[in-house]
């Protein structure tokens, strides 16, 4: 999802409504419940504020945050988490974003984008990092 040196960056549109949170995370949660994974799922807005959260049954505590951050990571820096991972498994250069206060450097969170346009973020966490790209993927597959 990294965008080449010379593109503009995505810009941001209004902030995601509460229909449409509902609605991602309902199929996040779905997959989540098919698979059988109890995962954290949270939604932020444009401006990385927290529009929806929900912890399924069994979900670990410590996920709550994680989901968190994670989606508040994606909107803020309108990339991936896993960009941030991979810069981080990587070494080098990439450890100066250790530096960078709140940034969730973990697979599962990725930018909100409708009609080309980022609107939030979702971030989830329960299990391993890409089981949970994989649960946000499905959630991010409600927007049409």
């Amino acid at each position: 999802m990294a965008q080449p040196a010379s593109a503009a960056p995505m810009p941001y549109g209004a902030p995601i409504t509460l229909d449409l949170a509902r609605k991602i995370l309902a199929a996040a949660e779905a997959e989540a419940i098919a698979l059988g994974w109890p995962m954290v799922i949270a939604i932020v807005d444009t401006g990385s504020h927290l529009k929806l959260l929900q912890r399924m049954d069994n979900a670990q505590i410590g996920s709550v945050q994680v989901a968190q951050r994670k989606a508040e990571t994606a909107a803020g820096f309108r990339r991936s988490t896993k960009v941030f991972e991979e810069m981080l498994v990587a070494g080098g250069a990439g450890l100066k974003m250790l530096s960078v206060a709140d940034v969730c450097m973990l697979e599962g969170g990725l930018p909100i984008v409708k009609d080309g346009q980022i609107i939030g973020g979702i971030g989830v966490s329960g299990m391993a990092s890409h089981q949970d790209a994989q649960v946000a993927v499905a959630g991010l597959a409600a927007i049409k």
